[in-house]
């Protein structure tokens, strides 16, 4: 009986000795990954102060409305890589990264997506974007844009929800989990090994998918990803409640399907949304 304890004994210590070099291997990789797709994927916009941290912005094309385009869930600016390029064909299309995700800074603040209209505000003010708007968002993004809309309704020309989420479909544990676990898993070097997250990016042009597919190996975007979806059903019930003018125009269209991570991956689709918010650009214009 000692013997095997004995030998028990030693193969669990050998046990976790590989598993603590398989750990320090895989965040060695992950940390020399992370600092090569530093230098290959520089910030395609620019940083702007919106009071003790930078947003990023990436502004396209001109005419009015100006396009802005709020991402979905575990998204980034990246994520409208179908869509703005298009959109800017006609009028000003702007993506953004939210606090703590894509090249954004995270601030101080955790995430609250009653802040999140205010510090969109400051980035198009400050960046001297001016409005009307034409604000579009997709999935949680959505919900994000009605809060906008309801706030500064007077700048927003009409508002676009691509995939709107319902009150009776909140996050699903599973993915909310997963999400939890990311930012470790990332540290690891475990996503990036499996490409668990990153492959959701396959499908976008190669200029997104590239940056997206890092920055979804990348701890600091997960951790404030994993945020925002565990405060889903929050942002969700605020959009609800949200007072809009009724004079407003709103309309809805199916993009990526109900998925609370769905992601603007398929050319196809991406074109049907791009078209259809160009069609609403068309119908602002014809209305002034």
């Amino acid at each position: 009986m000692r013997a095997l304890l004995a030998r028990l004994r030693r193969v669990l210590i050998i046990a976790a000795v590989i598993l603590v070099l398989l750990v320090l291997a895989g965040a060695t990789y992950q940390g020399a990954a992370t600092a090569l797709e530093r230098r290959q994927f520089p910030h395609p916009g620019r940083l702007v102060d919106v009071g003790g941290h930078q947003l990023h912005l990436y502004c396209i094309g001109a005419g009015a409305p100006t396009v802005v385009l709020e991402a979905p869930a575990t998204g980034m600016s990246a994520a409208w890589g179908w869509v703005q390029s298009d959109v800017a064909q006609v009028t000003r299309a702007c993506t953004y990264d939210r606090a703590g995700l894509g090249w954004s800074e995270a601030g101080d603040r955790g995430y609250d997506p009653a802040a999140v209209p205010g510090e969109l505000h400051a980035l198009l003010e400050r960046a001297n974007e001016p409005g009307p708007y034409l604000i579009a968002g997709q999935g949680l993004g959505a919900a994000l844009a009605t809060l906008f809309a309801a706030r500064y309704g007077a700048e927003v020309a009409a508002l676009v929800l691509v995939d709107p989420p319902l009150n009776d479909r909140p996050a699903l544990r599973s993915v909310t989990r997963l999400l939890n676990a990311s930012p470790w898993l990332a540290r690891a070097g475990v996503l990036r090994a499996t490409r668990m997250l990153s492959s959701h990016a396959s499908g976008l042009p190669d200029v997104a998918a590239r940056p997206l597919s890092a920055f979804l190996n990348r701890p600091d975007h997960l951790t404030r990803a994993a945020a925002e979806l565990a405060g889903w059903n929050h942002t969700v019930m605020l959009a609800a409640a949200a007072p809009l003018d009724p004079a407003m125009r709103i309309a809805r269209v199916e993009g990526a399907g109900p998925s609370h991570t769905a992601l603007l991956t398929d050319p196809a689709r991406g074109a049907a949304v791009a078209s259809f918010i160009r069609a609403v650009v068309m119908e602002v214009r014809a209305s002034r």
